[in-house]
């Protein structure tokens, strides 16, 4: 099976890093903690963490997942999340929904576009009534995955019977 790296098409370059033997050895076990094959492994993946973090930061186009818990026989809730999801600027690229228990839903919901937009995105779903908890957690930013994925993907949902 071909590293991360590899299947990559994008060249790598090679450079040396300068690091205290203490601090390599817990770099050492953190890599073997995780299961990465080599430290180059692990050190993208920390590099992607906070690119992804300062971009988010700055406000940049992301990729996020928003979680929420809520309660569905609370009247009108799911429409209410619905509609938020709706008016949120086409940010949404895909929901997930899981019935916990009687009462309960857990909801997942992928988005992307500018950091501020999907915090407040995220910020009006958990502070609604019914919501019993709720959080976004930037995944990368856009840049990141270059050219392929920044195309707009639109659908119309005036056909689909669920969403009247």
């Amino acid at each position: 099976m071909p590293s991360r790296a590899s299947a990559s098409r994008e060249p790598v370059a090679r450079f040396g890093v300068a690091m205290p033997h203490d601090l390599l050895e817990r770099f050492d076990h953190y890599v073997q903690r995780k299961g990465y094959t080599n430290r180059s492994e692990a050190l993208r993946d920390l590099v992607r963490v906070e690119l992804a973090s300062e971009a988010w930061d700055r406000g940049e186009d992301v990729v996020a997942a928003i979680t929420m818990v809520y309660d569905h026989h609370i009247p009108g809730l799911t429409d209410k999340l619905v509609s938020i999801q709706h008016g949120s600027g086409g940010h949404v690229i895909s929901t997930m929904h899981v019935h916990l228990d009687h009462s309960h839903c857990l909801e997942i919901i992928v988005a992307r576009g500018p950091a501020r937009d999907l915090e407040k995105m995220a910020d009006e779903i958990v502070r609604t009534r019914g919501v019993l908890v709720g959080r976004i957690v930037p995944a990368l930013s856009m840049h990141a995955l270059g050219d392929s994925f920044l195309h707009e993907h639109t659908h119309d949902h005036s056909h689909d019977p669920s969403h009247g």
